[in-house]
C-alpha cells in the first residue's frame, strides 16, 4: 500500500502541474483560450460577444475538439483493456506526445497573428486535445484519485474536509488521504499555473516541452494492476 500511494502521489501532482502550466500558457499565448477546462470558454465567448473583441471562433471549435480528444481516448483504453494491457502509460505518451507537437506548432508558427486564424486555432486545438486526453485519463484510469484539470470540486471537497476537522470530527484514514490528495493537486496544478505563465514569457512556445518531460517522468511509474 505504501508503494502504491507514493506512485499514485506521483501521477496526480504530476497532472496537476501538467494541466495547471499547460492551461496558463495556453490562455496567455492563444488571447484567452482554456485548454484544461472548456467550460471557461463558454464565459469567455459572452463576454467577448458583447465586446466585440477577437478569439470567438477558436473557442467555439474547443469544444468538439476536447469530445474528439476525449472520445479518442475512451477507444484507445477500450482497445488496451481488452487485450489485457492497462492503458495508463500508453495513455501518458499519447498526451506528451501531442504536447511535443503543440509546442513544435507553436514555435514553427509563431507569430500565430489572429486569434480567429487559422495559425492560432490550429496551435490551439493541439492544446485542447491534449487536455482532453488528460481529462479521460483522469476519468478512465485514475478516477480514484483527485482530479488534476479543474480544481474547483477539489478546494470544494478539500474545504468540507478541513471543517469537519476543526469542528472536531474523526477522520477515517480514507477522508485524511483524500484531502491530501486534493491539496496536492491543488497546490500542484497552482504551482503550475506560475510556471506556465513565466515560462510562456521567457520561452514562448518552447516552454510547453517542460510539461511534456513530466508526462515522459510520469512514464517510468508502474500501471496499477487492479482496475485498469
Amino acid at each position: 500500500m505504501p508503494i502504491r500511494a507514493g506512485k499514485d502521489a506521483l501521477i496526480g501532482v504530476g497532472l496537476a502541474f501538467t494541466a495547471g502550466f499547460v492551461d496558463a500558457a495556453a490562455f496567455i499565448a492563444l488571447t484567452g483560450l482554456f485548454t484544461a477546462h472548456v467550460t471557461g470558454n463558454f464565459v469567455l465567448i459572452g463576454a467577448e460577444l458583447v465586446s466585440t473583441s477577437t478569439g470567438v471562433l477558436a473557442k467555439l471549435l474547443a469544444l468538439p475538439m476536447f469530445i474528439l480528444a476525449v472520445a479518442v481516448t475512451r477507444l484507445i483504453a477500450l482497445a488496451l483493456e481488452r487485450r489485457g494491457s492497462p492503458p495508463l502509460r500508453p495513455l501518458l505518451a499519447l498526451e506528451a506526445t501531442v504536447l511535443i507537437a503543440f509546442a513544435i506548432a507553436g514555435v514553427a508558427m509563431s507569430p500565430l497573428g489572429s486569434p480567429d486564424g487559422a495559425k492560432a486555432i490550429g496551435v490551439g486545438m493541439l492544446g485542447v486535445a491534449a487536455m482532453g486526453i488528460q481529462n479521460g485519463i483522469g476519468r478512465l484510469v485514475i478516477g480514484h484519485l483527485a482530479a488534476t484539470t479543474v480544481m474547483t470540486v477539489n478546494v470544494t471537497q478539500a474545504v468540507i474536509d478541513v471543517t469537519d476537522r476543526l469542528c472536531g470530527a474523526k477522520l477515517d484514514e480514507q477522508v485524511s488521504t483524500r484531502l491530501r490528495r486534493t491539496l496536492s493537486a491543488v497546490a500542484a496544478f497552482a504551482a503550475g499555473a506560475l510556471a506556465g505563465a513565466f515560462g510562456i514569457a521567457a520561452l514562448s512556445f518552447w516552454c510547453v516541452l517542460v510539461p511534456a518531460f513530466v508526462l515522459i517522468g510520469l512514464l517510468m511509474v508502474p500501471d496499477r494492476r487492479s482496475g485498469s
